[in-house]
């Protein structure tokens, strides 16, 4: 245990906490910021946050208050000593039903290695700046050590993204990021480990006729996923080339809408938000526990599993934020829920044992291909300027800036007008791929189908 954390530790023991958690996060990382593909500047990063959570018990221990707030690491003794009795005050007036904090005699149980420390693969190594152009390949955390490693190949992937004159690359930004997290508990928790986070955002530009259009993207992954972030970019540029020959979204009523593209995840979080025990068990979930989903009305029957790691995602972690071992667990078999997993506190309401904050998901159960989805009249819609799915009441809505209307043998790229359903009824009949795509930390099918999404246009005439 390092020595500011200890002494935080003393400094906590001056209080009236009667439990606490310290989580430090350190970062090592390295930003590169690029105007076309030159350099424009970059910098090594290297921070430190650590942040305390206090605990009071309150009426003999029937309720169990917490406040938390970041101790700033310029924090003499005397500040950061104030900082934890406000924090000890503030947590006295928060009553909630007692729970209790994570116990390595859990972990034993679970795991038969009490309190170990995890190290993951992570930051190591020279802090040398990549070269640029070095093309060198992308793989998964245990192909990537290094920062300096992780940003090469961010780097070397966005110089080989194909350009053409009607659609480039404007400007992006490339942050490699390895993460330390030290997290400890009063009740003897102990745990380190490293892990990969890192983030590219890029302004796509698109023109014709003296047009212009400009996309932005931003991409979550733990070291570079290269084929991912590819296809994400060189899909952005056609969208882009047909936004500006879009015609106005015509009134098509109901219709089928296709979900190709990243806002799909916002569908499939229905499913794991309602499956959190926090959802439960303040009532917003009516999922049940060996109760099939819809009535057991399903095109598709979705199973939903909690993956400890995929490969490049930015949340392989071996604990959750509260220490909790993460590892792999069905949360809906083929249509029917099978657990609830969430935080310590509601987990707890819950009476679930070994519960603990997925950080991972996969959503499957698609018997279909992509060519069959595709049969018939539909709406492929690819661009929201908003696409919102409430998990509370299953309504879903999106305003559309690029669509493409299938329609007989035609296809039309359109704009404008706005798409919504609720998925408590578009779920039954709701159809997925057996094909599967990932982002970053979600794996889901590669196209989701919705039938009767009612769709709103901006022309006067239905074509």
């Amino acid at each position: 245990m390092d020595m500011e954390i200890k002494k935080l530790i003393d400094l906590i023991g001056q209080t009236s906490a009667d439990a606490w958690e310290i989580t430090e996060v350190k970062t090592h990382g390295w930003e590169f910021y690029f105007i076309r593909h030159r350099l424009d500047q970059n910098r090594l990063v290297r921070t430190t946050h650590t942040t305390v959570r206090i605990f009071r018990k309150i009426e003999d221990g029937k309720l169990l208050g917490s406040a938390s707030e970041e101790i700033p690491p310029t924090a003499s003794d005397e500040e950061a000593l104030r900082i934890l009795h406000a924090l000890s005050e503030r947590a006295g007036f928060v009553r909630n039903p007692a729970y209790t904090l994570l116990d390595p005699g859990e972990e034993t149980a679970l795991s038969g290695d009490a309190g170990s420390k995890t190290a993951l693969p992570g930051a190591s190594g020279s802090e040398t700046a990549p070269s640029k152009g070095s093309g060198a390949e992308g793989g998964s955390v245990k192909n990537e050590s290094s920062v300096s490693d992780i940003a090469r190949n961010f780097i070397g992937t966005m110089e080989e993204i194909p350009e053409s004159a009607d659609a480039d690359l404007n400007s992006y930004e490339i942050f490699a990021n390895v993460r330390e997290v030290h997290f400890v508990n009063s009740n003897g928790i102990d745990k380190v480990e490293t892990y990969p986070d890192s983030m590219l955002e890029a302004v796509v530009n698109a023109r014709d006729k003296g047009r212009e259009i400009e996309l932005y993207r931003i991409c979550h992954m733990g070291s570079c996923d290269r084929e991912n972030l590819t296809a994400e970019l060189v899909n952005a540029m056609r969208f882009g080339r047909d936004r500006l020959k879009a015609l106005p979204m015509p009134k098509l009523e109901k219709i089928p809408v296709l979900f190709t593209t990243s806002d799909a995840k916002e569908i499939c979080r229905f499913f794991t938000d309602r499956m959190s025990a926090s959802f439960k068990a303040q009532g917003y979930s009516d999922f049940e526990v060996g109760t099939p989903l819809f009535g057991g009305q399903m095109e598709s029957r979705v199973t939903v599993e909690a993956v400890k790691s995929l490969p490049n995602s930015s949340c392989n972690r071996g604990f959750d934020a509260e220490g909790a071992l993460r590892r792999d667990a069905v949360l809906i078999r083929e249509g029917v829920p099978e657990q609830f997993l969430g935080d310590r506190q509601f987990s707890s309401y819950l009476g679930l044992k070994n519960s603990f904050m997925p950080g991972n998901y996969r959503l499957s159960g698609g018997t279909y291909s992509e060519e069959e989805l595709r049969k018939g009249d539909y709406l492929e819609a690819v661009e929201f300027s908003d696409f919102q799915v409430d998990a509370l009441s299953g309504n879903l809505a999106g305003e559309i800036r690029l669509a493409y209307w299938h329609h007989g043998k035609e296809v039309t790229p359109v704009t404008g007008g706005s798409i919504s359903a609720t998925l408590l009824e578009a779920g039954k009949t709701m159809k997925l791929t057996r094909a599967l795509r990932q982002y970053d930390n979600m794996e889901i099918p590669a196209a989701i189908r919705l039938e009767d999404v009612s769709v709103t246009g901006v022309d006067d005439k239905t074509e």
